[in-house]
C-alpha cells in the first residue's frame, strides 16, 4: 500500500471555494490561504447563528497503545461515509503540533485513504495559528521580565512567576532554565522554563472563547504571578491584553480544508489531551453545527481523558451535547491491554484479547455514565484474525452496545458505511448529558469524582504543595471551576504500566495549577510533562524535501 504522503499527493483536491459551497458559503464568506485552505470570516456567524444545530458525533477510544487505534482516521472515514449517504456533514478536528510530528507520534491528519488534505500543509505550520499563539504567549513573558527590569512596580515575587515561555517543538533541554544572565542590562536572573505551545493557557483560551471580545476578557484573568503579599498578579495588570488579542485576530478564525473525498473539514486549535483539555476549538464546533446536519469531532486519547474533558469542560462552557459517541478499538490494542508485547500483536491470541476487553468495557461504562449513546467501531487492520474480530463483536453484543467493523484506512468512507448506519440509527438527543461533577462541588470533590467514576480509583492523595495550592485557589474564589486532569494516556490510572483495567489504586496529585483565563484548574499526576522530549530516533530523521518541493517521510 502507498504511503500516506503518496496517497495525499495523488488525491484529487478540490478548490476550497467548492468545499465552502457545500456548506452554502460564498467566496465572500472565506479568507483564502492559497487554493486549498481558507479561514471562515467573522460576519458568517451573524448569518448562521439562528439556525438549528446539527447532530454532534463524538469519536473517542480505548486507552492508546503503541499498536495504534486509528481514532482520527476513523473520524475522517466516518465523516466521508456520512457524506456518501447524502448527509450534509462537517468534520471538526484539532490542528497537529510540530512537536509530536517531528518526534514519535507523527502528524495528525489521518492515514491511508482517510486523510484531511493538503496533508503536508496541515502538519507543517498550516495557517500559522500555533505561531500566533506562541508569539502572544512569549510577548506576555517578555513583558513580565521587562516589568521586573523597569522597577517592578507591581511588587512581583519573582519566585512565584507562573508564566514561562513556549515553543511548538519537543525540547526537554528547555524544561527548566535560568534567564536574565549576563549583567544588569540583560534582565533579572531567575528560574523559568518552556512548555510546548499546545500546553499554553492561550491555546486553551483560543479553543474555549466565542469571539475576540471573549478572548480579551479571558486574557485579562490570566494569573501570571503573585506579589510579595501573596496576591495574584493578572495579565490585565500588565496592560498588554489588546496586543495579545491583536496577535490572535486571525488565529481565532476556524480553518476550512477537506478530506480525500471532499468532505468539508474544520481543523482548528490543538490542546493536548494528556496535559490540556484535548479538543478542537469551541468556535469551530459551533460553526460546524450551524452549517451541517452531522458534525463528526474527536476528543484526544481515550474516553478517560479526552471524552471526559470534552464533556466536563467543553460541553459545560459551550452548552453543546454529543448525540452519540463512537469508541474506537482494535484487536491489536486489546491484546496489548491483555499483556501481549508489541512484537506479538499480529499473532492470533484469543486469551490475551479477551483479557484486554476489560479496557473497552470500562470506556463503554464511562460513556454510559455521561448518558451518551454509544457505538463501538472496530478499526480493522490488514491481517486481523476473523476470530478475534468476531470475539470483540460478541462482547459488544453481550454488553448491548451496537458495533461495526471499520476499514477506512484501506477503503476510505466506503469502509465506514456500516459504522455510519449504526451511528445514525443510534443518535439520541433526548437523554440529558450527565457531568462527572457539579459546579458547586469543591475542587477536591471534583477530582475525586473523576478519579472514582471515570478512572476506577479507590481514592486520591495529594502532595503537600498540591493540597496547599487547592486551599489557596479555593480562598481566591476559584473553587467553582472545572478540573482539567493531566494524566498518562496509556492507563486508566496515573501509572502507564498499569494497562487493562486497574482497580483499587490511589490517584496521586503532585501539582495543581490554575488557568483562570481558560477557566479551569489543572491537576497534574504521575510524571506528566508539559514539555515533551524527543525519542532516541525522532521521526524528523526520516523526513526530507526535494528541489521541486516533494516531501518524503512525513506521516
Amino acid at each position: 500500500m502507498k504511503s500516506d504522503v503518496e496517497i495525499a499527493r495523488e488525491a484529487e483536491i478540490r478548490p476550497i471555494t467548492e468545499i465552502a459551497g457545500k456548506l452554502d458559503l460564498t467566496a465572500d464568506d472565506i479568507e483564502m490561504y492559497g487554493k486549498y485552505k481558507a479561514k471562515i470570516s467573522f460576519p458568517v456567524w451573524e448569518k448562521i447563528k439562528q439556525r438549528p444545530d446539527g447532530k454532534l458525533i463524538l469519536v473517542t477510544a480505548i486507552n492508546p497503545t503503541p499498536a495504534g487505534e486509528g481514532k482520527t482516521t476513523t473520524s475522517i472515514g466516518l465523516a466521508d461515509a456520512l457524506q456518501q449517504l447524502g448527509k450534509k456533514t462537517v468534520l471538526a478536528l484539532r490542528e497537529p503540533s510540530l512537536g509530536p510530528c517531528f518526534g514519535i507520534k507523527g502528524g495528525a491528519a489521518g492515514g491511508g485513504y482517510a486523510q484531511v488534505i493538503p496533508m503536508e500543509d496541515i502538519n507543517l505550520h498550516f495557517t500559522g495559528d500555533f505561531h500566533a499563539i506562541t508569539s502572544a504567549h512569549n510577548l506576555l513573558a517578555a513583558v513580565i521580565d521587562n516589568h521586573l527590569q523597569q522597577g517592578n512596580a507591581l511588587n512581583i515575587d519573582v519566585r512565584t512567576i507562573a508564566w514561562g515561555r513556549v515553543v511548538d517543538l519537543n525540547d526537554r533541554a528547555l524544561r527548566n532554565i535560568i534567564c536574565g544572565l549576563g549583567g544588569r542590562t540583560n534582565g533579572v536572573p531567575r528560574e523559568t522554563g518552556f512548555d510546548i505551545t499546545v500546553a499554553s493557557e492561550l491555546m486553551a483560551i483560543l479553543c474555549l472563547a466565542t469571539d475576540l471580545e471573549d478572548i480579551k476578557k479571558r486574557i485579562d484573568k490570566i494569573i501570571v504571578a503573585y506579589n510579595v503579599n501573596k496576591e495574584p498578579i493578572y495579565a490585565a495588570d500588565l496592560k498588554v491584553t489588546g496586543a495579545l488579542a491583536l496577535l490572535l485576530k486571525d488565529a481565532i478564525k476556524p480553518n476550512l480544508v477537506q478530506t480525500l473525498e471532499g468532505t468539508p473539514a474544520f481543523i482548528h486549535g490543538g490542546p493536548f489531551a494528556n496535559i490540556a483539555h484535548g479538543c478542537n476549538s469551541l468556535i469551530a464546533t459551533k460553526y460546524a453545527l450551524k452549517l451541517a446536519d452531522y458534525v463528526v469531532t474527536e476528543a484526544g486519547f481515550g474516553a478517560d481523558l479526552g471524552a471526559e474533558k470534552f464533556i466536563d469542560i467543553k460541553c459545560r462552557y459551550g452548552d453543546i451535547e454529543p448525540a452519540a459517541a463512537v469508541i474506537v478499538v482494535t484487536a491489536r490494542a486489546l491484546k496489548i491491554h491483555g499483556g501481549v508485547s508489541l512484537d506479538k500483536v499480529q499473532e492470533e491470541n484469543l486469551p490475551a484479547l479477551k483479557a484486554g476487553l476489560v479496557n473497552l468495557k470500562k470506556h463503554i461504562e464511562n460513556m454510559r455514565f455521561f448518558n451518551v449513546p454509544i457505538v463501538v467501531a472496530i478499526n480493522k487492520f490488514p491481517g486481523d484474525s476473523p476470530f478475534e474480530l468476531h470475539t470483540i463483536e460478541e462482547a459488544c453484543k453481550y454488553w448491548q452496545v451496537p458495533v461495526a467493523i471499520s476499514s477506512v484506512f484501506t477503503d476510505g468512507g466506503q469502509g465506514a458505511l456500516s459504522l455510519a448506519h449504526k451511528v445514525i440509527s443510534n443518535l439520541d438527543g433526548t437523554q440529558p448529558l450527565h457531568f462527572a461533577y457539579t459546579d458547586e462541588q469543591s475542587l477536591e470533590e471534583k477530582i475525586l469524582a473523576i478519579a472514582q467514576n471515570i478512572y476506577g480509583a479507590s481514592d486520591v492523595t495529594y502532595s503537600k504543595e498540591a493540597a496547599k495550592m487547592l486551599a489557596q485557589l479555593t480562598d481566591l474564589g476559584y473553587g467553582n471551576l472545572p478540573i482539567c486532569m493531566a494524566k498518562t494516556q496509556y492507563s486508566l490510572s496515573d501509572d502507564p504500566k498499569k494497562i487493562g483495567c486497574p482497580t483499587d489504586f490511589s490517584l496521586h496529585i503532585r501539582e495543581i495549577r490554575i488557568a483562570a483565563g481558560a477557566g479551569f484548574v489543572i491537576a497534574l499526576t504521575g510524571n506528566i510533562m508539559t514539555m515533551p522530549g524527543l525519542p532516541k530516533k525522532p521521526a524528523a530523521e526520516n523526513m526530507d524535501i526535494d528541489n521541486v518541493g516533494n516531501i518524503v517521510g512525513l506521516f
